[in-house]
């Protein structure tokens, strides 16, 4: 009878070196990555129930400082900040805001930007302390965690779920 549970999981990436850098691709990744996240979380804050659940899911890019990906790091910070403030701005209403903050992950998106099975993936793997790829259930996993009772005294917090990339 009521929205428990939100996970703004839609988001888009693109790479480029800063003077290749477009306002139409800033505006872009912006607008999806953290405009939806700001429109669906204001949406559905209307619906949330006490001890409901927001996970937002950014990016460990936003700790190591890749090269090439100023927007894209640029748009997950925001989303971290954003669900900072969110987290305390919905206390009072008991509805908690956590982030995900994935490492590299095989995905559909990754297979069709070409990633997968390239040297970049290779060099993503290598970088990765466990050794691997993340599957999407290994992010899954730590979403469905964040959003559980089991979490009832988690808010505010950026959970990396990256295979020990930092």
């Amino acid at each position: 009878g009521r929205l428990d549970i939100v996970v703004n999981n839609s988001g888009v990436y693109e790479f480029a070196a800063i003077e290749d850098v477009t306002e139409e691709q800033y505006r872009r990744l912006f607008d999806i990555n953290v405009l939806g996240v700001l429109l669906v979380t204001r949406a559905a804050s209307r619906q949330l129930g006490e001890g409901g659940s927001i996970v937002n899911i950014s990016s460990v890019v936003t700790s190591v400082n890749m090269p090439t990906a100023a927007v894209y790091t640029g748009t997950k910070g925001a989303v971290n900040a954003i669900s900072g403030v969110l987290a305390n701005e919905l206390a009072p209403r008991k509805i908690r805001v956590n982030v995900v903050s994935p490492g590299y992950v095989v995905t559909e998106g990754t297979h069709a930007a070409g990633v997968t099975g390239s040297e970049m993936e290779t060099g993503l793997v290598a970088q990765t302390p466990l050794g691997r790829a993340g599957r999407p259930d290994d992010i899954a996993e730590v979403v469905a965690f964040l959003a559980s009772d089991e979490a009832r005294w988690v808010t505010g917090e950026v959970i990396a779920a990256s295979g020990g990339v930092r």
